[in-house]
């Protein structure tokens, strides 16, 4: 697959960020280019400068794995960038990363009652299940509750970039949403990696950045990341701040989905402030229950 511009943003990037000092070398003087220059990531990665040089105008079809793991231990890349070069690399290579049948998946899970049932077996979590597009295909009760500023009157489940960039709710809800608009996109950056030719991925990420300049600036500084474990704080207009730990598990019937737990630490503030917004969902019955009991 030609993503030769991907590859050649990806790694004069990582090489711009990267100073001598950091990578154990001696700086000297008049130097022009920010970062490393192509010769010292050579240097340290054991290839010719003709190479690299090759390699960073985005010609990395065929490079063997010690290449790359060479070339990440140069560039300082963390588990998420290693990952992103090499799915580059495959892509290029034309290797299927995970020949999953993205748009047939997000039907078959919205539609599937064994998940749906999973999902309302958890009751002191939100839980819901994502696609790689960041759209919210199916919650459980709690999550339906805790999504409703994003799911609205009328009961469709969102799509959590677009509520990011192009809703003004999303920075009350996010306090730390500069945080979470980075790891929104670094997201994305690296689930585009695995298939250059994504229509879907291309569009959203056009509409993006053709709409938001937040998303056009990061997209273009091209962070990757993987999202794992970790703790969130959220504003929800009921149930006031949340603190919550989240893990993401891989959904293995329906390859490229996730489903994601959010929890909160047993007899905090946050574990009081969900189970009253179970209550309140289940008294109030939200927006999306509406939906679905009147579809």
């Amino acid at each position: 697959m030609d993503n030769r511009a991907e590859v050649r943003e990806f790694l004069m990037s990582r090489r711009a960020r990267l100073t001598p000092e950091e990578a154990g070398l001696v700086a000297g003087g008049n130097r022009r280019v920010a970062g490393l220059r192509r010769s010292e990531v050579a240097l340290l990665a054991d290839v010719s400068v003709e190479y690299y040089a090759k390699l960073e105008r985005g010609s990395i079809a065929g490079a063997s794995s010690s290449v790359l793991d060479s070339l990440a231990r140069a560039l300082r890349l963390d588990d998420a960038e290693r990952a992103h070069l090499f799915d580059l690399a495959r892509a290029a290579d034309g290797i299927p990363v995970s020949g999953r049948p993205r748009k047939r998946a997000a039907t078959q899970a919205s539609a599937r009652l064994s998940l749906q049932w999973a999902l309302e077996a958890i009751t002191e979590g939100v839980a819901f299940v994502r696609d790689p597009y960041q759209n919210l295909l199916a919650t459980n009760a709690l999550g339906r509750a805790f999504y409703s500023p994003l799911i609205g009157d009328g009961g469709r489940l969102p799509n959590l970039a677009r509520f990011q960039f192009l809703d003004p709710v999303s920075r009350d809800f996010y306090p730390d949403w500069e945080l979470f608009s980075e790891m929104c996109v670094g997201i994305m950056r690296a689930e585009a990696g695995r298939d250059p030719h994504d229509r879907t991925m291309q569009d959203l990420v056009g509409e993006l950045s053709t709409r938001s300049e937040t998303f056009r600036a990061l997209w273009g500084a091209h962070n990757v990341r993987t999202h794992g474990s970790g703790t969130k704080r959220f504003l929800h207009p009921v149930a006031g701040e949340l603190t919550l730990a989240y893990e993401e598990l891989a959904i293995t019937a329906e390859a490229g989905l996730v489903l994601m737990v959010y929890t909160a630490e047993p007899g905090s503030p946050s574990a009081e402030r969900l189970r009253l917004l179970a209550s309140w969902g289940a008294s109030e019955d939200t927006p999306a229950e509406q939906h679905r009991t009147t579809s």
